[in-house]
C-alpha cells in the first residue's frame, strides 16, 4: 500500500477519530489554542494600531519592529521561552510565542487601514466639532475595517498552521498527530496529521472569507 493509499486509510478509520488521542479532541485542542492566541494577539495588536494610525505618529516604527520580529522562527521563540522561567508556565511558552507571531499582520494591515482613510472625510469629521475619540471610533476605524479584517484572516489562518509547534512543546492540537507518527515511524499518519492541518486552515481561510463577503458593505470596502 503507498503512502496516500495508507494516509487515506488511516483518515477513514473511525478509531483513529476518537479518545482522548482522536482527531475529535486533537481538532478541539487545535480550535481552541487558535481561538486563544487570535484574541490575545488582537487586543495587544489592534489598540496599537488604531491609536497610532489615529496620530500618525510611531506607527512606521511599530510596524518595522514587529515585521523583524516575523523574520525570527517562531519554533526558535518557542524553544527560548521554554529555556526560560516561563518554561515552567504550562501552556504560557506556546500561547506567547503564537502571539507574538500573529501581532505583526494585525498591526500591520490595522495601521496601513487607519493611514488610508481619505484625509478629506478626516477633516470634514474634524470641521464637524468631532473629538479625536469620536473621528476615531465613528469615521476611521470604520473606513479601516476592510483591511482590519483581513489582517484578522491572515493571522487567524496562519495560527491554524503554525498552533502544531504546541504539540513540541507537550501541548494538544493537530500537531500531536503528527508527532505521534513521528515516534510510531508511521509515515501514513504523519501525512494524515498534515493534511488535517491544511484542511483546518483550508476551512479557517474559508469562513472568513464568506463572512466578509456576507457583511455589510462598509466592512467589504465596497461602497455598495
Amino acid at each position: 500500500m503507498n503512502t496516500l493509499a495508507a494516509s487515506w486509510d488511516w483518515l477513514t478509520t473511525s478509531a483513529n477519530w476518537q479518545g482522548d488521542n482522536g482527531v475529535w479532541n486533537r481538532l478541539a485542542e487545535h480550535l481552541y489554542l487558535t481561538v486563544v492566541c487570535l484574541a490575545l494577539s488582537c487586543a495587544v495588536a489592534l489598540p496599537v494600531a488604531l491609536v497610532l494610525g489615529h496620530l500618525g505618529k510611531g506607527g512606521a516604527l511599530a510596524v518595522n519592529v514587529s515585521n523583524v520580529g516575523r523574520a525570527v522562527p517562531t519554533f526558535a521563540v518557542l524553544v527560548l521561552l521554554l529555556l526560560s522561567p516561563i518554561g515552567t508556565w504550562g501552556s504560557w511558552p506556546t500561547i506567547i510565542a503564537l502571539v507574538l507571531f500573529a501581532v505583526p499582520p494585525l498591526l500591520t494591515n490595522a495601521y496601513v487601514g487607519m493611514r488610508g482613510v481619505d484625509q478629506d472625510v478626516v477633516r470634514a469629521a474634524r470641521g464637524m466639532g468631532m473629538t479625536g475619540s469620536q473621528m476615531l471610533f465613528r469615521v476611521e476605524a470604520p473606513l479601516a475595517t476592510p483591511l482590519i479584517l483581513t489582517g484578522v484572516r491572515i493571522a487567524a489562518v496562519q495560527l491554524v498552521a503554525t498552533a502544531t509547534i504546541a504539540a513540541l512543546a507537550g501541548g494538544g492540537g493537530l500537531g500531536r498527530i503528527i508527532t505521534a507518527g513521528f515516534n510510531l515511524a508511521s509515515t501514513p499518519q504523519v501525512v494524515a496529521g498534515a493534511v488535517l492541518v491544511a484542511a483546518f486552515a483550508l476551512i479557517v481561510e474559508t469562513i472568513f472569507v464568506g463572512a466578509q463577503r456576507a457583511a455589510p458593505a462598509w466592512a467589504r470596502g465596497s461602497g455598495g
